[in-house]
């Protein structure tokens, strides 16, 4: 006779990991969605959007995909995330807010560090808490500290760098 597990012992199914694969043009829509809600739900500190919805759709079809190697994070076929690396600078990391703190933004960095190995950079909105500390449990370390003036927000931001570490020590990159 076999016992039928009872509710506590059951075990739980995790939610199935997301999917990191590289953007292609027709991510354009979704990409732009992520980054407008993103921006919406996390940073409310932000001075309020002045382009439109197409008008970011644009700017991520014509300006980050040409400009950038960026990748798409989905899960159950839809975009909830992406990064963007141009150059060794880390563009861009946004996540939806209802998937945050499930992998996905380490999925996402991973593979910014993977395709930039030697290192990378990014600046982060220093009222963006929540960011600064993903990136410093992510060997990120603050390098310098601005007064916001370089950024079109206007806002102070951090800037922030990764480097590999090779036989216990940091490489300067």
């Amino acid at each position: 006779m076999t016992a039928t597990p009872s509710p506590q012992t059951t075990p739980q199914t995790s939610p199935p990991p997301a999917l990191v694969r590289r953007a292609l043009a027709a991510d354009a829509a979704a990409i732009a969605q992520v980054h407008i809600r993103s921006r919406e739900a996390t940073m409310p500190f932000l001075p309020p959007r002045t382009r439109s919805d197409a008008q970011v759709e644009a700017w991520v079809r014509d300006v980050v995909l040409p400009g950038a190697t960026v990748w798409v994070a989905e899960l159950d076929g839809a975009v909830v995330g992406y990064a963007a690396v141009a150059g060794d600078v880390l563009d861009a990391l946004y996540l939806l807010a209802d998937v945050r703190r499930r992998g996905i933004g380490t999925l996402l960095l991973d593979a910014a560090r993977a395709h930039r190995p030697q290192g990378l950079s990014l600046f982060v909105f220093q009222k963006n808490t929540d960011a600064r500390a993903f990136y410093l449990r992510h060997g990120f370390a603050v390098t310098a500290a601005t007064d916001g003036s370089g950024n079109m927000e206007r806002e102070p931001d951090l800037a922030m760098r990764w480097s590999p570490v090779t036989n216990g020590t940091r490489t300067v990159g």
